[in-house]
């Protein structure tokens, strides 16, 4: 009998704090069809991932389920619209991870306009003695930096970049009380901007949000920085901007089908990539993990939730029996 049904990979610690509060089965550690047909009904609490989410055939499966706990502040994978009609309200780990994915930002961003990955190959090659020096690169300071998303993460970054001494703008869905210009047509942004710091949540309504239009906005000189979800940017689109000359350069930390990256970008001097590690810190993975137990925790001892996610809001708490 288990009453959580793990999802995700879960750290040391985790396992540790999990041990000690649950009964606990991780899906990957036995026959899936099997152990679902026979003990599905068992679960109440299920722990995941906002890659993985809660496939439906695996949540059909749960009928007593009572809440999903992920260990991510994005949660697109998660199916909230079927939970919310089966009452099982969601949680995320917002806030923990604000100022680790700002610094990820940042250095993607520093590292496409200085083009230090090209730099650091040229260094370590030994074509530096051999060849010589690379073009000169372009200045991050003094930029119009466009933010795509000012969340709680997107205002980290505004933080970190302000040294620059940046031109600040951002796009969203409304006018916020900040202290950026904002914009309501992301084409006439790009336009404006010399980089765009992408940090929008995955779904369907942000699905190519940075498209070719966009892209092209951007220009030849332009900087496209993406933290947010891969889903956000046309990576087709992108590609093709980047082979043809027609955006100056890319760094990303999320791709559209992770963990596949497409070898065309893999082979673009003028890309950096970086393997989703936005917030792949010991401290900050250590703190969202703590966070996802929390939740469960709350809502087995029928206390107030710490991080429902919004489309949960209308679902009561209620005390585990």
């Amino acid at each position: 009998m288990s009453e959580l049904l793990i999802l995700s990979t879960i750290t040391p610690h985790m396992r540790a704090r999990i041990d000690a509060a649950f009964t606990a089965t991780m899906l990957a550690d036995v026959d899936r069809a099997s152990w679902l047909a026979e003990h599905g009904a068992a679960v109440r609490f299920i722990l995941t991932d906002g890659h993985l989410g809660v496939p439906a055939d695996i949540f059909a499966q749960l009928p007593n389920a009572e809440i999903i706990s992920s260990n991510g502040v994005g949660y697109d994978g998660v199916d909230t619209a079927a939970a919310t009609a089966r009452g099982v309200p969601v949680c995320h780990t917002p806030n923990v991870l604000n100022q680790e994915v700002a610094t990820s930002a940042l250095l993607l961003y520093l590292a496409a306009m200085r083009n230090f990955e090209a730099e650091m190959a040229n260094a370590r090659s030994g074509r530096w003695e051999s060849a010589g020096n690379l073009p000169l690169a372009r200045s991050a300071d003094k930029r119009t930096i466009g933010i795509v998303g000012l969340g709680r993460i997107g205002k980290a970054i505004a933080a970190k970049l302000a040294p620059f001494d940046p031109a600040i703008v951002y796009y969203g869905r409304s006018r916020q009380d900040v202290p950026f210009a904002y914009y309501d047509d992301l084409v006439a942004m790009a336009r404006d901007c010399e980089a765009l710091i992408c940090v929008a949540p995955g779904g369907a309504a942000t699905h190519h949000l940075i498209n070719r239009a966009v892209i092209d906005a951007l220009g030849p000189d332009g900087v496209l920085v993406n933290v947010g979800r891969g889903s956000v940017v046309d990576e087709a689109a992108l590609i093709a901007a980047l082979q043809d000359g027609r955006l100056g350069a890319a760094a990303l930390d999320v791709f559209e089908a992770e963990p596949h990256i497409p070898e065309a970008l893999r082979a673009l001097p003028n890309v950096i990539l970086t393997p989703h590690i936005g917030s792949a810190t010991v401290e900050t993975r250590r703190a969202m993990g703590d966070l996802a137990i929390d939740n469960l925790i709350a809502w087995k001892n029928g206390e107030k939730l710490i991080t429902p996610v919004p489309e949960s809001a209308g679902l009561l708490s209620r005390a585990a029996v």
